[in-house]
């Protein structure tokens, strides 16, 4: 009994990380043609920038300033004409786009051009609101490599005409950069579940248009 389940285990073990893997090469391979560098990138009317903490004092990590930094340089370059910035505002003394909006306007953008998503807790809520709730159907995004490829293919499972635009103005450590694309392995394979078996409904509300229509 006990080499059985052993058996079963280890089988386990290796369909996970098949999985795991699978999942990777998917996304990556489907995401790689949206992805552009700076000269080649495509415009859009917004820049989507997704949350990435906060520090103890509430402004943004360094890792959330350099995903500011690349969407305010798109809007500088007339490739976009307004920057949506969607993090968590789960509780009271935790506002992502406020922090964001506020490292934004120093940098110069227009505070009009800036629209805040309160409820963009995860990748997923964020692609799926941008649609939903904010009516865009085409956006330019704005993350670190390791995380763009999960959130092109993401967006664009959900409707959305989305390319990638990699931000990298800040240098992180080796040991960072290689904990983060670690940690995008499983968060790859949820993010398969989500957009083909779970589909779940991120929070909602009224609709926001940043366009309205004529």
């Amino acid at each position: 009994m006990a080499l059985l389940l052993l058996k079963v285990f280890i089988s386990f073990i290796g369909f996970l990380i098949l999985s795991l893997f699978l999942a990777r090469a998917i996304i990556v391979s489907a995401s790689a043609p949206f992805i552009f560098p700076d000269a080649q990138q495509p415009t859009a009317q917004v820049a989507l920038v997704f949350g990435a903490g906060l520090r103890r004092d509430g402004s943004p990590t360094a890792i959330l300033r350099d995903r500011v930094q690349a969407a305010v340089q798109l809007y500088r370059e007339g490739k976009v004409e307004k920057i949506l910035l969607s993090g968590d505002n789960s509780y009271i003394y935790y506002n992502e786009p406020g922090a964001m909006k506020e490292y934004a306007l120093v940098l110069g953008v227009a505070e009009e051009d800036i629209v805040l998503d309160y409820a963009g807790r995860r990748t997923y809520d964020s692609c799926y609101r941008a649609g939903a709730i904010f009516g865009i159907t085409k956006a330019i995004l704005v993350t670190q490599p390791f995380h763009l490829p999960r959130a092109v293919y993401t967006c664009r499972q959900l409707g959305l005409d989305a390319s990638g635009f990699a931000a990298e103005n800040i240098y992180f450590r080796k040991v960072s950069r290689l904990y983060w694309n670690i940690r995008e392995v499983p968060a790859m394979l949820v993010a398969i579940f989500d957009v083909h078996i779970t589909h779940p409904l991120p929070i909602l509300g009224e609709k926001e248009l940043i366009f309205p229509n004529p």
